[in-house]
């Protein structure tokens, strides 16, 4: 890989540990992909910030970098294993507590926004069109390169913390045109509305990927999309499919740059999405848990569950979870008294798939089709999917 003067000074020390322990993680991914050079990117999100996830040993090397390391980028986090400010609230045990808090802070330490969200584009963390940044969590990577138009591979966490502390990433995957254009064309023959058949399709898509090894699907059919819906298929699809870029015809901003791909293609019916929803709902499944947010509610969804709650009394835990950003907004517009009152909770800046709650619940009712599958394979909980009205209605029955 061909480095600049500076560059290779990064590599030999010449800026400090961090950065040339950054240059090394990155030259490496450089060399493995046959990236030909770096490229400065605009802004990072690093996942793997729980501490569920990260343990002593991750801790370790946050310090390390932590030493003499400032991002030099716009860097925001992914969910943490708890919220910060209601983290006993929502029973969590406090020696995690603490051990959360001294990863956020090491965070801090090296400049990062402490803001920690899968959606960092819902809150101030938004690239646009064109734009290379260094991405790790799978929904914001497939948003951005999707919905947005921006250019991101999906970033491990040291490799994302890495392109914070240089400002710049390997040129490779998904920052070159040639490696953006569809491989499968999906044609979907039914109307799709709301953020849980959004996710239901996108697990349907995603699975047949997995089965035709194709990574890029060009999809045709669907006349619109809500934000909040592509969000929804953009964590289900990269879920079941590991897809990091989708085109939808007439919906995503690239979507006629390439030409559409004609070798592979597969239909969807009613039958198909019917039979994807039974793989989402367990049988005999007993629901104490509800939650809504994966990937983080916006606003909108917040205002729209302050409608349902209102005078309402729930019976089950039920978390909202979403960035604090979003909630100081939804404190001010009046949402979160509403639906704080109706006894629901809010779990800001963490989620359902990072904290740490395996064995406190017994199922779990969403509206995400990720939320089922890490409920099922990181929690052991059954799960059900449905709408965010069938959940607020199962949290109050």
């Amino acid at each position: 890989m061909r480095l600049n003067q500076e560059e290779k000074e990064m590599l030999e020390g010449k800026y400090g540990k961090s950065t040339q322990k950054s240059m090394e993680i990155l030259a490496t991914l450089g060399e493995i992909f046959d990236a030909e050079n770096m490229i400065d990117v605009h802004g990072v999100q690093i996942a793997g910030v729980s501490y569920d996830n990260l343990g002593e040993a991750g801790l370790e090397f946050l310090n390390e970098m932590a030493e003499d390391g400032k991002v030099k980028v716009l860097t925001t986090l992914n969910p943490a294993g708890m919220d910060r400010e209601n983290w006993q609230a929502l029973g969590i045990d406090e020696e995690f507590a603490k051990n959360q808090n001294r990863a956020i802070d090491t965070f801090a330490k090296m400049g990062i926004i402490t803001t920690c969200s899968c959606t960092p584009y819902l809150i101030g963390n938004t690239p646009h069109y064109g734009q290379h940044i260094a991405w790790a969590e799978s929904s914001a990577v497939c948003y951005s390169n999707s919905v947005i138009g921006a250019r991101t591979n999906r970033e491990g966490g040291p490799s994302a913390l890495a392109a914070a502390l240089i400002g710049k990433t390997p040129n490779y995957g998904y920052h070159l045109d040639k490696n953006r254009h569809g491989q499968v064309l999906v044609v979907v023959n039914i109307p799709v509305k709301g953020t849980d058949e959004f996710g239901v399709l996108g697990k349907f898509i995603g699975d047949k990927l997995v089965e035709l090894g194709k990574k890029i699907p060009y999809i045709t059919g669907i006349p619109s999309a809500t934000v909040e819906e592509l969000k929804s298929f953009c964590a289900s699809v990269a879920t079941y499919g590991g897809t990091a870029l989708f085109h939808m015809d007439g919906i995503t901003p690239e979507c006629n740059n390439y030409p559409k791909p004609s070798e592979i293609v597969f239909e969807i019916s009613h039958d198909d999405l019917d039979n994807a929803r039974a793989e989402l709902i367990d049988d005999d499944i007993e629901i104490d848990f509800v939650s809504i947010g994966c990937p983080h509610a916006s606003i909108h969804e917040i205002a729209n569950l302050s409608k349902l709650l209102e005078g309402k009394e729930v019976k089950k835990e039920f978390w909202i979870t979403t960035a604090r950003p979003t909630k100081r907004i939804a404190d001010e517009a009046g949402y979160s008294k509403i639906i704080e009152d109706a006894g629901a909770k809010f779990a800001a800046d963490t989620c359902c798939v990072v904290a740490p709650i395996k064995g406190r619940f017994k199922g779990i009712m969403v509206d995400s089709a990720k939320a089922c599958y890490y409920g099922r394979a990181k929690n052991k909980f059954k799960v059900k999917i449905g709408s965010i009205e069938e959940c607020v209605q199962e949290a109050i029955k």
